[in-house]
């Protein structure tokens, strides 16, 4: 659990006014030195991240945030960050002072009300002083979820440490529970997968969602054949039978789908993570709206993991140039990478999305919440790359309400075009 990527950890948010404990708790429960604790207000300036493991809750990643009512010089840009926490967070510790409750805390427990989100409030200090009847109840109209601690009390570190745990383990969390592909295979099913050894493929090791696919078929006890491209052909007629579901990477999806026949399914490692970690009839009816660019039109491009680019990067380079070349329209296009996505999206006429193998569901389904309540269609780069190729329909074949919405949809769309 150790090595377990952030973005597939439970993501916990620490807020709170400054100097509440806010890092001081962060450090007890991780019982180390984790951030800078100080009673200088707005000490901690950026988003600290620490990824720990919580057994038997499992591995999680504490987000400690900047004071919600910093007056520091660089207060409106952390409040910022810290407001989009929100958007990442599974849920929400909301370190409060005994019987202090002012409109900062009331704040934040509407913004969790409003996202949905878990609150768990964290009643610190409790050695300085004790938290009267009447604001227990207080706080109770909000949470039955509520921790009492003291960050300086090191004897008592294993059982609020316990009560903790306790409390999570109340919390329904967000994460998807199904499986990236293995409801797709038959029991002791058997799947190929398509990993092309290119110029952007880590040395010495495969990408994060080809490993993920590969033990998720595991999990579901059935057997997984990776090869690569150059070699697909030769192997599928070496088998003595068809594979269940063949998946690729989506640079070679129109290769994939030449040398695949018509009775076996495929898809894209994309779109699987469409499915698992945002929303995939959204993504793909967006990708529809894509015949309805115009010249000068404006198209984010939005990346979620930091890498320098290539020269033929995907994002920036390879999909402007097929969605273009498909369109047959200059077009104008802006690049967002990690988490720096725009909140004013109404430029764009089209959004698309890589794969979001680096974020949370909650940050990509957020993103997604964004841009519909913007009116701005979005979609994936797998999705996209394969309506360029002239496949989507054929990769949509493991996901046939999908591909019914999406036909329909073109159908509606190309009546009224011609009325």
């Amino acid at each position: 659990m150790e090595k377990t990527p952030k973005s597939l950890r439970i993501q916990i948010a620490i807020v709170g006014r400054t100097n509440v404990g806010k890092s001081s708790f962060l450090n007890f429960i991780a019982n180390q030195d984790v951030s800078i604790v100080s009673p200088v207000p707005g000490t901690t300036t950026d988003i600290v991240e620490k990824p720990i493991e919580l057994l038997p809750i499992g591995p999680v990643n504490f987000l400690d945030t900047g004071g919600i009512d910093d007056s520091s010089i660089l207060a409106q840009e952390r409040i910022k960050r810290t407001n989009r926490i929100f958007e990442r967070a599974d849920v929400i510790l909301l370190v409060v002072e005994p019987n202090i409750w002012t409109d900062f805390e009331q704040n934040i427990v509407e913004i969790t009300k409003r996202n949905s989100l878990p609150l768990i409030i964290v009643v610190n200090k409790t050695d300085i002083s004790k938290p009267s009847s009447e604001f227990l109840v207080q706080i109770k109209n909000h949470t039955d979820l509520v921790l009492f601690a003291s960050s300086v009390d090191k004897s008592a570190y294993n059982q609020t440490l316990e009560e903790f745990k306790s409390l999570l383990s109340k919390v329904g969390f967000l994460e998807s529970q199904q499986p990236l592909l293995g409801d797709l295979l038959p029991p002791n099913g058997f799947a190929i997968f398509i990993v092309p050894i290119d110029s952007q493929a880590p040395k010495g090791r495969l990408i994060l969602p080809q490993v993920q696919a590969i033990r998720d078929v595991l999990d579901n006890n059935s057997a997984v054949l990776v090869v690569k491209d150059t070699e697909y052909k030769q192997y599928l007629g070496s088998l003595g039978r068809k594979p269940d579901l063949v998946v690729c990477d989506s640079q070679v999806v129109h290769k994939m789908i030449a040398e695949t026949p018509e009775d076996i399914k495929c898809t894209t490692f994309s779109i699987l993570f469409c499915r698992y970690k945002g929303d995939l009839m959204t993504e793909v009816l967006g990708s529809a709206y894509s015949e309805q660019l115009l010249d000068g039109d404006y198209v984010l491009i939005a990346e979620a993991c930091s890498h320098h680019p290539l020269q033929d990067d995907i994002g920036r380079i390879k999909i402007p140039r097929m969605l273009q070349q498909f369109l047959g329209k200059n077009l104008n296009f802006e690049v967002c990478v990690g988490r720096d996505f725009p909140e004013d999206l109404r430029k764009y006429k089209l959004i698309i999305h890589c794969g979001s193998c680096m974020l949370t569901k909650r940050e990509k389904l957020s993103r997604i919440q964004i841009a519909k309540s913007q009116g701005v269609p979005i979609t994936n780069y797998g999705i996209i790359i394969s309506k360029c190729q002239g496949v989507l329909e054929r990769v949509l074949s493991p996901f046939p309400d999908v591909l019914l919405a999406y036909k329909n949809l073109l159908l509606f769309k190309r009546k009224v075009l011609t009325l």
